[in-house]
């Protein structure tokens, strides 16, 4: 199940979403996720999709990892789809009624619509990671944040730390896989028993876990200061960021569907 979690992980690659600029990756992250909070139709949910899968396509990334990134949130998936099943109500008569609970038309739809949602927005989302490098996604959201530096505000600090935090993700995951098996190994049994008894036995694993990442932390500072780290004080870049005619026209293409949606809205109000 941990190996399943590719929060944070980059693959390099020469695809025309891997040779974006950052910082328009994540203006439509941000756009494509207002698509799909947007998209109150079948029609409208249906081009996120459409552009989600385009996406992985032209980015090369297999759907075996849409696949990997989907799995940790099934359980949110499901619960998230169940409360609208039952709780949601409408005008028609209900398809199921079994005592209190009674199973609507509108529940049904809205569930698959909720549930198609999320697995977009956690596709969509996860594509940013896949093809941004850490530094690039680092300069990217200090250059965003830049005019919050007026007010004080730790822009560079700020981005750091978020980078840092998406970089160790798949470290950490993996220390914690390394973990569970030693833990294993010696005869830790943490699939059975009562929830108090689980608990009790992720003690031997918690522990070991928060050492490690705190050693890693210090290692971290180490190396930092060692190569005479200071902030963003005088600090300079290899490599510019400069938008190019690839970004506009994905900038573009995100607009014009975010306009679609809304007509979808305004336009098919009655549609299922």
């Amino acid at each position: 199940m941990l190996r399943d979690i590719t929060i944070g992980q980059y693959f390099p690659g020469h695809s025309f979403i891997h040779k974006m600029d950052p910082r328009m990756k994540i203006i439509a992250s941000v756009l494509y996720i207002v698509i799909l909070f947007v998209a109150s139709r079948p029609l409208g949910l249906l081009l996120g999709i459409l552009m989600v899968v385009m996406m992985y396509m032209i980015s090369k990334i297999s759907a075996k990892m849409v696949a990997k990134s989907l799995k940790p949130v099934v359980p949110i998936i499901i619960f998230t789809a169940v409360l609208n099943l039952f709780f949601m109500t409408g005008p028609s008569e209900p398809l199921v009624s079994f005592g209190f609970i009674h199973i609507y038309p509108e529940g049904v739809a809205m569930a698959v619509m909720m549930a198609v949602r999320i697995m977009c927005l956690i596709a969509g989302t996860s594509l940013l990671t896949y093809t941004t490098s850490p530094i690039e996604l680092t300069d990217a959201i200090e250059v965003l944040m830049g005019p919050l530096k007026k007010v004080k505000v730790p822009v560079h600090e700020i981005a750091m730390m978020m980078t840092i935090a998406l970089r160790f993700i798949p470290t950490l995951i993996e220390e914690t896989d390394k973990i569970m098996n030693a833990q294993k190994a010696r005869g830790a049994d943490m699939e059975t028993g009562s929830l108090t008894q689980r608990a009790k036995a992720l003690i031997p694993i918690l522990i070991p876990l928060f050492v490690s990442a705190f050693r890693r932390a210090d290692e971290l500072a180490l190396a930092m200061e060692c190569r005479c780290y200071r902030g963003s004080v005088g600090r300079t870049r290899m490599k510019h960021l400069e938008y190019a005619k690839r970004d506009f026209v994905a900038l573009a293409v995100m607009l014009l569907c975010l306009a679609l949606v809304i007509v979808i809205n305004i336009y098919f109000p009655k549609m299922i």
